[in-house]
């Protein structure tokens, strides 16, 4: 059976409270943030630019260190390619399964999948990139970075603890996982949950959010594709994998993730031809992570394939 979401009643009152004032708070924020721009825009259009600039690199504020792990595992940092460290943590043993964070998050957050993997036989290594969770700032400061230093955080956390058995990544994480292997990362299967999939059309969502005009958004996409040295459209999930040279591949997405639509986990699935949609009703882009029946679809589906050479 397909996963699905708790039941309507299982949440609390006070927990819908809470989110009831956050998302008041962002929506103010957000209203605040598109009037400056709308300012900036019109009378001082380059000092937009370096806003709408600095607001892509920072990491999403306020964000909740939601910690699912079953209990402290084995730390230790490695340098990070530019600037900074690598927070890797590990449980069990056997074939390694990566845990891999999205922007703004963490490793405790994919923390439920970290006993049921070790109980099928796996060694888990989940990792904060630089700026993340425990690992200190990246090049940029504290609190702003960019995508390649996901990549790498994986990159650095992949030479030290070798080939995967599995990778199980989450939003802007399945970006950085999806490439790391189809650059060459040994990985013998890929669970994505709540994959972004078009790094162009993100930028569009970004910019409309907004109010970005034409030439904000033209200087923005210039920028991002200097500094990581690709094309926006480099970052697609969805090519990596259409000529079916991808490892097994298990996507999961909420119908009502209000952060990645759902539309763009089911167009990944439908273009590799060895990949799985598995949709969840009502677990959003958070909760999905700790949803039992979604990590029992991962690790079985992890668990079925033979180790890598």
């Amino acid at each position: 059976m397909p996963p699905t979401a708790p039941s309507p009643g299982s949440s609390t009152r006070p927990a819908r409270t809470r989110r009831s004032v956050r998302t008041a708070r962002a929506a103010a924020g957000l209203a605040a943030t598109r009037a400056q721009l709308q300012v900036l825009q019109a009378v001082a259009p380059t000092a937009a630019e370096r806003k709408a600039i600095d607001l892509w690199c920072t990491y999403p504020g306020g964000a909740r260190r939601r910690d699912q792990r079953p209990g402290p595992g084995e730390v230790t940092r490695l340098p990070a390619m530019r600037t900074g460290d690598v927070v890797v943590e590990t449980w069990g043993e056997g074939p390694v399964v990566y845990l891999v964070h999205g922007w703004g998050g963490w490793r405790g957050q994919l923390g439920a999948f970290v006993a049921p993997l070790v109980a099928a036989g796996h060694r888990v290594v989940a990792f904060d990139a630089p700026g993340h969770g425990d690992a200190a700032p990246g090049f940029m400061g504290p609190g702003r970075g960019t995508l390649m230093e996901l990549l790498e955080a994986f990159q650095v956390a992949g030479r030290e603890m070798g080939p995967a058995a599995g990778v199980v990544a989450h939003s802007l994480g399945s970006t950085s996982a999806a490439h790391v292997v189809h650059e060459g990362f040994p990985a013998a299967r890929l669970v994505l949950v709540s994959p972004n999939g078009s790094f162009v059309d993100l930028v569009g969502r970004f910019a409309g959010a907004l109010g970005l005009r034409g030439r904000t958004t033209n200087a923005l996409r210039a920028a991002l594709e200097e500094a990581t040295g690709h094309r926006l459209a480099d970052f697609d999930i969805a090519p990596l994998g259409a000529a079916g040279g991808m490892p097994d591949t298990l996507v999961v997405h909420d119908r009502r993730d209000r952060q990645v639509s759902h539309a763009e986990g089911a167009a990944i699935a439908a273009a590799w031809p060895n990949a799985r949609l598995v949709s969840t009703d009502g677990l959003g882009h958070q909760r999905i992570l700790a949803e039992p029946s979604v990590v029992a679809a991962a690790v079985t589906h992890i668990s079925a394939a033979p180790p890598p050479a």
